[in-house]
């Protein structure tokens, strides 16, 4: 992913190359997620995939994350890469698109409009982020036992935390005694227990109240 969810690191312009490189000279291609393309927290633009030349990429995105509309089910990949490679790759892309119902029509016609709404959405979001990770660095200042991972963009924040328990277990017992949300490091693939997922779009009050609770119950 670009950037990766949910650690919020970016592929950079120095890494392009060596990665462009690696995939030609193995004879692979570039699959990029960049739904959460959009959320940098320092506002800045990154360079999308859909413009690499050099080997064959498909990048992927939609409206779930880019206009906050997960209910509206529009989704897009753009093929790009040496010409033969594509050329190659969009016939037997379009036996796939063939072989399943296509996009209903209301939502087809909607598309313009939900895309130029997504500028106003956005800018919301990355307010709630960046103010919702401002409160929580602040109340992780006293709390010296938990680190937060650093972030470059995306919606979710990783927390550090001491091993108790499996991160599956202290996320259900979370959810069943303080009536608070969190995703277990493991539903990513994270190599060992300690790592908490924190969703950064959570209303304000709540998202406070979480931490207050997570870090209460972690104490006990």
């Amino acid at each position: 992913m670009h950037p990766n969810n949910p650690t919020g690191s970016y592929v950079h312009a120095s890494e392009f190359d060596p990665l462009n490189k690696f995939c030609a000279q193995h004879e692979l291609a570039l699959i990029v997620d960049e739904v959460f393309l959009d959320y940098a927290l320092d506002d800045s633009p990154h360079a999308s995939f859909a413009g690499n030349r050099d080997v064959l990429t498909f990048t992927l995105s939609g409206l779930s994350k880019i206009s906050a509309l997960p209910q509206m089910k529009v989704a897009w990949l753009v093929t790009s890469g040496p010409e033969t490679q594509v050329n190659a790759a969009m016939e037997r892309l379009e036996v796939i698109a063939d072989t399943y119902l296509s996009m209903n029509a209301p939502v087809q016609w909607a598309i313009p409009v939900l895309l130029e709404q997504r500028h106003a959405i956005q800018g919301q979001l990355r307010e709630r982020v960046k103010s919702n990770l401002a409160k929580l660095d602040r109340r992780l200042e006293s709390a010296k036992a938990y680190q937060r991972l650093a972030l470059e963009g995306g919606w979710y924040a990783v927390l550090r935390v001491p091993v108790t328990r499996s991160d599956e277990e202290l996320a259900i017992e979370l959810v069943r005694e303080k009536s608070v949300l969190v995703h277990p490091g493991h539903f990513y693939d994270f190599p060992s227990d300690g790592y908490l997922v924190l969703s950064l779009i959570t209303a304000p009050d709540d998202f406070v109240g979480g931490i207050e609770k997570l870090l209460e119950f972690m104490v006990r």
